[in-house]
């Protein structure tokens, strides 16, 4: 036995005589396969260890949380877009089912499900609990296992079983009882607890765990009972497999049981990484205070190493033994701080999500230093030109920061976990824990200061309840420097980070540098003084409000950076540069394809585009933009493009500025300009031009999706004159202004938006409201409803180009993405877009020059397949309204994005006898990649 062993043996084994649990748990459960059912008989001995008597006690019962599609679980799975909870199968959900709550006399007690919530009991208790004093009590109930397809856990399609949230635990109570329910967010805040479980299961399974396993004598031979002991555990996960996918590595006197996926990896080379990450962790933090370390590939799937390394094996541009080390360490660093660091997981997760990305980064540092985010693409010729393919692995956790904080969607640390947007829960928040943690040892100028910090706050809070707050009193003791900043300033708030070198001037032995800091926060910023490229001075400046003037020595220098090693979060880096010498202080770089931004550089991306209308047929361009991965304030494209079919140079332009004002309410304001010239019918051009300022309302809980958009353009179009049809108003002006409110998620849409339109010639006001809703027998209903009337009128020599159209607008301000606007017959003129009437079939009143209403409806008949119908009133001047009509099947193969209209009756008769039928068949086509992409994105922010 070697030192470390004895030395890994000693510390746990104190540790755990340190730490007692607070209760004890004992459990016989039997798994019924077949049903997937467990019934279980529990018995808990609750300790009272506050300092106040108690009445009542909570418990949790997440099991429960799957038996609705109304429970907190299932309103969060419909929050963020996921359909598979809410139109499951009723067999596929889970439930407890309580048979009784009794004392150790047999007595009945008092429960309720607290607060109405289903995953939460109240226990009332005769005798008031004193502190100190223990109460026992037995539960009977029966665990209805919901399939794996919503959370990884519960039953798998081949028979397998994987097992959290199993069985009704207490709540914690510190200060007062900390309770919440399920919302697939992996947090069940549980005391830690001796258990004894003896478990139930057909005898062709296999039963992992991570606690002590003791196989006792049974005379049935279809089942086994395998005793299961732990003791100062707060949770218990169990796999029932009917084929072992778990392999394990004894190392240093604990055991690493794990089935994450290995790439076919040599076991030496599994056991050489597994040693040195269990070795790594020793480390940084402490023995670990078990002999059994339980990873799953589930766990990590859960909450993985997002990036590149997430692309199939074919495309993975990893090594395979990098890319199974870090999934491990990922996975093993969180058990090992999830299963012995005792902080609320909901409402102050940061503290153990720094940790962890700081050990992760730290690790990667140490044994992959060269390791690049793109990795080996970087050494590939073409892409190894590129911005991306300087940066390193650990980059990455910046970029996923700075990417919410670009789009203005960053929410502080301490915001609880349910009230985050999934990109911030998954992702975001954690990474800018890390590197905040990065930050501060930058700042501390000693990598023993927080290194020690945080090894000293796991050794001193293991197996106990602690916070945030403890961590923040060891460190202001570890280190001389002021760090109110971090935890008043950092941690707390959304406040961005962005410093810029406002001027230089030379002095006779020193440079005078004004530093400006372009938000509201007192966090410092370094700034560095190079000569040919070499660090020759760093210097760290604080309290920085406003403006503020620094002087440093002049040692020949001739550039100035800030924050030279990239460690400070700052959410614009261009203007970290100041050359002392040289007429510009970032060069121009033009770029093949879009790239990460580089700092110091200018850059122009450009990308060829090919695009299709019937007029211009195939169009080659070249895009010019300065879009890079991550959103920019400001940002413009210009697209010049040839038509083949017209033999004319078209193309468009977009200029756009964001201006963020507030984090709610009121919250950004755009401004536009757009610029565009193609073909609207053979051989004749049209030329718009739009300025626009569009000012933006949001909620302060950004997961709501309710938003308020005011938008005000003018719209400038210029028509070329057909000489054998010429137009009487060839070039026109719309002063436009449009009012959009929306709030929606996948059962509900309420939307409704406000159009006012002035020109020369008329004066139009519209609006449109919009409702879905998907009721519990998952029967879906869609209302539109749309009206609108001119305010005044003097466009009879234009015909109906103005008017309000029943199915297919003449698009007059070029808003819609038409494969042939000017289109009456053929293919293309089958194309419709859903605005004002929203009418499918083409009827004898097809414009309204006075005022128009329609009610457009729809309900599926199965899955995809809906009915549709179509009624309103048709008003032109001079004839009495004429009402309209018609019905069909809508086949919708992706909503709102690619669809079918089969017209069956209308004003026109029953339509499906009539000839030409293919003709009357629309459709709704999008080819826009960044239109789709929302469709799967929408659930991340």
């Amino acid at each position: 036995m070697n030192l470390s062993r004895i030395y890994h043996i000693i510390t746990s084994f104190f540790i755990l005589q340190v730490a007692t649990a607070q209760h004890d748990i004992r459990i016989d459960a039997a798994l019924d396969a077949e049903s997937k059912v467990i019934t279980i008989n529990q018995q808990i001995t609750y300790k009272n260890t506050s300092n106040k008597s108690l009445k009542e006690i909570l418990l949790h019962d997440w099991a429960n949380s799957f038996e609705s599609k109304t429970t907190p679980l299932g309103e969060r799975f419909s929050e963020d877009f996921l359909k598979r909870f809410y139109f499951a199968k009723d067999y596929e959900r889970g439930a407890t089912a309580i048979a009784a709550i009794t004392d150790v006399s047999g007595n009945s007690l008092t429960f309720e499900r607290y607060n109405k919530l289903p995953d939460i009991i109240r226990l009332t208790i005769d005798n008031e609990l004193l502190p100190g004093e223990s109460f026992v009590f037995n539960l009977e109930y029966k665990v209805k296992l919901p399939s794996e397809k919503f959370t990884r856990y519960g039953y798998h399609k081949n028979g397998d079983f994987s097992l959290k949230y199993w069985y009704i635990v207490p709540a914690v109570h510190n200060e007062d009882w900390q309770v919440y329910s399920h919302k697939n967010l992996d947090d069940l805040y549980a005391p830690i607890a001796d258990f004894q479980i003896n478990f139930t299961f057909p005898s062709n399974y296999s039963l992992t765990s991570e606690l002590d396993q003791n196989e006792l004598i049974s005379d049935n031979e279809e089942n086994k009972t395998i005793q299961l002991t732990g003791k100062n555990r707060n949770e218990v996960n169990l796999y029932l497999e009917q084929t072992n996918s778990f392999y394990d590595f004894k190392m240093n006197g604990v055991k690493l049981i794990s089935n994450i996926d290995d790439n076919d990896l040599m076991p030496d080379m599994k056991s050489v990484a597994s040693k040195r990450i269990i070795k790594f962790l020793e480390d940084r933090l402490g023995p670990y205070p078990f002999d059994k370390i339980l990873v799953s590939e589930n766990d990590y799937k859960n909450n993985p190493v997002y990036g590149l390394n997430q692309l199939p094996d074919i495309l993975r541009p990893f090594p395979d033994g990098f890319q199974y080390e870090i999934k491990q360490l990922k996975s093993i660093t969180e058990a090992y701080l999830e299963k012995t660091l005792l902080v609320n997981p909901r409402y102050d997760a940061w503290i153990k999500d720094a940790i962890h990305i700081y050990i992760m980064m730290a690790y990667t540092d140490q044994y992959y230093p060269d390791m690049k985010i793109i990795g080996s693409l970087s050494k590939i010729i073409g892409i190894r030109w590129f911005h991306a393919a300087d940066l390193d692995f650990n980059d990455q956790y910046f970029l996923g920061y700075k990417n919410m904080a670009r789009l203005f969607l960053d929410q502080p640390l301490t915001e609880p976990q349910d009230k985050l947007v999934k990109f911030n829960s998954n992702i975001a928040n954690a990474y800018k824990a890390g590197v905040g943690f990065k930050y501060l040892e930058d700042y501390l100028e000693d990598d023993n200061i927080l290194e020690d910090a945080v090894r000293q706050f796991y050794t001193n809070n293991t197996l106990k309840l602690t916070s945030s707050k403890e961590f923040e009193k060891l460190l202001n003791s570890l280190t001389p420097k002021n760090i109110d900043w971090f935890f008043e300033d950092f941690i707390p708030t959304n406040e961005k980070l962005d410093f810029k070198i406002k001027s230089v001037k030379k002095r006779k032995d020193s440079l005078e540098i004004t530093i400006k800091n372009k938000r509201n926060n007192a966090m410092p910023v370094s700034i560095a003084g190079l000569r040919d490229g070499q660090l020759v001075s760093k210097t760290w400046v604080t309290n920085i409000v406003g403006k503020k003037k620094v002087k440093i020595a002049n040692e020949d220098i001739d550039k100035l950076v800030l924050d030279y090693d990239q460690n400070i979060p700052e959410v614009n880096r261009r203007n970290n540069h100041r050359n002392i010498k040289g007429l510009f202080n970032k060069p121009i770089q033009l770029r093949f394809l879009q790239d990460v931004e580089d700092p110091t550089r200018s850059q122009i991306f450009y990308i060829p585009e090919f695009e299709f209308n019937v007029y211009d047929g195939l169009t080659i361009g070249s895009k010019f933009y300065n879009k890079t991965f991550i959103r920019r304030d400001f940002d413009y494209r210009i697209t010049p493009s040839y038509g083949f079919l017209s033999k004319k140079l078209i193309g468009s332009a977009f200029f756009q500025y964001r201006d963020q004002i507030a984090d709610y309410g009121l919250y950004q304001i755009r401004y536009a300009f757009s610029g565009s010239t193609f073909s609207y019918a053979p051989d004749l051009l049209f030329r718009r031009f739009s300025p626009s300022v569009n000012f933006l309302w949001r909620p302060e809980d950004l997961r709501s999706n309710e938003t308020q958009r005011l938008s005000i353009r003018s719209v400038n179009v210029f028509r070329d004159r057909a000489e054998n049809n010429p137009v009487e108003t060839p070039d026109y002006s719309v002063f436009n202004v449009r009012y959009r409110y929306s709030d929606f998620n996948l059962l509900d849409f309420n939307s409704y938006i406000i159009d006012y339109q002035l020109a020369k010639n008329f004066s139009k006001v519209s609006t449109t409201i919009n409702y879905r809703k998907v009721f519990l027998n998952n029967r879906q209903l869609n209302l539109r409803l749309f009206a609108g009337a001119f305010i005044f009128n003097d466009t009879e020599r234009d015909g109906d180009f103005f008017s309000f159209a029943l199915d297919r607008p003449t698009d007059y301000l070029f808003d819609f993405s038409y494969l042939g606007r000017s289109e009456e017959t053929g293919l293309v003129s089958q194309q419709i877009i859903i605005a004002e009437g929203g009418f499918k079939s083409q009827l004898d009143y097809p414009f309204a020059n006075q005022w128009i209403t329609t009610l457009n409806a729809n309900t599926n008949i199965w899955n995809w397949i809906y009915a549709y119908g179509d009624v309103g009133f048709v008003k032109n001047r001079g004839v009495s309204p004429k009402f309209v009509y018609d019905a069909g099947v809508r086949v919708s193969l992706v909503a709102d994005y690619f669809e079918l209209f089969f017209p069956v009756v209308s004003n026109n008769g029953f339509e499906i006898n009539q000839p030409n039928y293919d003709e009357k068949i629309r459709f709704i086509i999008t080819l826009s990649p960044q239109t789709l992409i929302g469709l799967f994105t929408r659930e991340w922010y």
